[in-house]
């Protein structure tokens, strides 16, 4: 049985994580999401998107489920994951002031959970004064610290220079801009059970902001010298994920931020690897070098 994949969203309150969120759940394309929350006043749903509501569940258009779960985080990953059909993904959304690392070491507890990677959304026009700030600073710079991928919210609010010092206190994070939380799914959660046809080399996002490419890698493709390539080389990449017919048999990938892992597949995957980065930073020509 496929593990369920995992992705915990943090960042200091007043972020943009729950306009992130219902962003996402507005834009699932069909992927049924479950949204994890301490309680449900710290993550407003908003009005239109709920259906229905019993106990600690609430269903949301599209298939999704928001569910609190209070102090008991693996109990609530193991209701979620009994659910039929299981969600497609899992968002854990953190407090404000918690530390992200630390609920994805809980989920990590689960042998049904793999781990997906930490988002963190920063205040374009205050994260640096509160990352200084004598009280809550270290919360600020731990979050960052920890994240796979850094969201610079609000970047209208930026001052020059800002990513570049997000990049030096999320050394091992990719750091990617935007305003009103718009970013796609695919670039905080990766790509969805298949990559999209392989003619379909270069096409965009609701933003405009990114952009992605299909990649179809020949036989005997070392998986993961190609994930790690992916993750560190320079090429722009966010996420990515996708199979392919490696030197032991088909293989998945997954990259976020600067992360990767390789892992067996089922034969009958279909092959393709789609990698999602910045408009103008993801480099399709070098990646399609990188494939052969």
């Amino acid at each position: 049985m496929s593990r369920l994949p995992v992705t915990v969203i943090g960042g200091y309150l007043g972020a943009g994580k729950t306009t992130l969120v219902n962003h996402l759940l507005r834009n699932a394309a069909g992927r049924r999401l479950a949204v994890l929350v301490n309680e449900f006043g710290a993550l407003p749903i908003d009005a239109d998107l709920i259906e229905a509501q019993e106990g600690d569940l609430i269903a949301i258009a599209g298939g999704c489920v928001c569910c609190s779960f209070g102090s008991d985080l693996t109990a609530a990953l193991m209701q979620i994951a009994a659910l039929d059909p299981a969600p497609d993904h899992v968002l854990i959304e953190s407090s404000g002031v918690a530390i992200p690392g630390s609920i994805m070491a809980t989920a990590a507890l689960l042998d049904s959970v793999r781990c997906d990677g930490i988002v963190v959304v920063a205040d374009g026009g205050g994260v640096r004064a509160a990352a200084e700030d004598a009280y809550i600073g270290d919360t600020i710079t731990r979050q960052l610290a920890q994240a796979d991928i850094v969201i610079l919210n609000k970047a209208d609010l930026a001052a020059a220079g800002l990513a570049d010092w997000l990049q030096t206190l999320a050394p091992q994070a990719a750091v990617v801009t935007c305003q009103n939380a718009q970013v796609p799914l695919d670039a905080v959660i990766g790509m969805g059970p298949h990559p999209a046809p392989a003619h379909d080399h270069a096409h965009d996002h609701a933003d405009d902001l990114f952009e992605s490419v299909v990649l179809t890698l020949p036989a005997g493709t070392d998986a993961a010298a190609l994930a790690q390539s992916l993750a560190e080389g320079p090429y722009g990449v966010v996420r990515a994920k996708g199979w392919l017919r490696g030197t032991d048999g088909m293989a998945l990938i997954h990259v976020v931020g600067r992360q990767w892992s390789a892992e067996s597949a089922a034969d009958t995957a279909r092959e393709g690897v789609v990698c999602i980065g910045p408009r103008g930073q993801l480099d399709i020509d070098g990646l399609r070098r990188l494939a052969g």
